[in-house]
Parts: structure tokens; C-alpha cells; sequence
């Protein structure tokens, strides 16, 4: 049996919704670069998270979840997606979705994208009060 190799986080994007065509193509609709509401708390019904990995081989366990402004609460948090890699040319994609999602205040969240328990990547998700007439 081969050795396996950790793959490549390619890319990593939240958006409102995940549509896959009959020829296998995703399409993001509605990519975040942040979160804008008149109100808080305010709960997203859906928030999807589309994660591309490259370069590896292997099977793996990706989690991912959203933390709160303070830096340590758990606000969601996917069920582990098993990924499999049969060849470092192989890519492989998966779609997480959080329904429900309640945001307390406004403020900096982080999305967390992990593999095999490790994370591999951490970024912003800016949340923000957006009063009416405003852009």
C-alpha cells in the first residue's frame, strides 16, 4: 500500500448556496467577504462552506466550524467529511452546510477548516450592522 500525503487546502469559501451541475461543476452563489445584517443577534438559515484539497493522497477527516467573536465558542460545527485522495492529481471537494446559525453580536468570527484534527486554515468572517439605506 502507498503512503499517504496531506493534501493542499486549495481554497476555502463561504457563499449562500452550493449548486452542482449534471457534469459535476459546483456553482457558488452569493460568496461572502463578510456578513451584514440590520440587526443583532441574527440567525443565517443557511451558511455553506465549499473547501477544495489538492496535492495529496490518501483518505482523511476534514472538520470545520465557525467560532465565536471572543475566539474559543464553538457557534456550528460540521459533522467530520471523509475525503479520498486515490492520487496526488486527484482533487476533491466538499460542501458543509450550517443551518440555523446564530450570530450573538456584531463582530470578527473565524472560520475553521481542519484535517485529520489539524487545522489548516483560520480566517475572518467580519460580522456587521448594516442599518437600512446603508450599503
Amino acid at each position: 500500500m502507498s503512503e499517504s500525503m496531506l493534501p493542499d487546502l486549495q481554497s476555502s469559501l463561504l457563499c449562500d448556496d452550493v449548486r452542482q451541475e449534471r457534469n459535476g461543476k459546483f456553482m457558488l452563489i452569493g460568496l461572502f467577504d463578510g456578513l451584514g445584517v440590520p440587526q443583532y443577534p441574527a440567525v443565517f438559515q443557511k451558511l455553506c462552506l465549499v473547501n477544495r484539497w489538492c496535492c495529496g493522497s490518501g483518505e482523511f477527516t476534514q472538520s470545520s466550524r465557525i467560532i465565536g467573536t471572543d475566539g474559543v465558542t464553538v457557534v456550528t460545527q460540521g459533522k467530520d467529511v471523509a475525503l479520498r485522495l486515490p492520487n496526488d492529481m486527484a482533487t476533491a471537494t466538499s460542501v458543509e452546510i450550517f443551518l440555523n446559525v446564530k450570530l450573538e453580536t456584531p463582530g470578527i468570527y473565524w472560520v475553521e477548516v481542519m484535517l485529520n484534527g489539524n487545522m489548516r486554515i483560520r480566517y475572518p468572517l467580519q460580522a456587521r450592522e448594516v442599518k437600512q439605506g446603508q450599503g
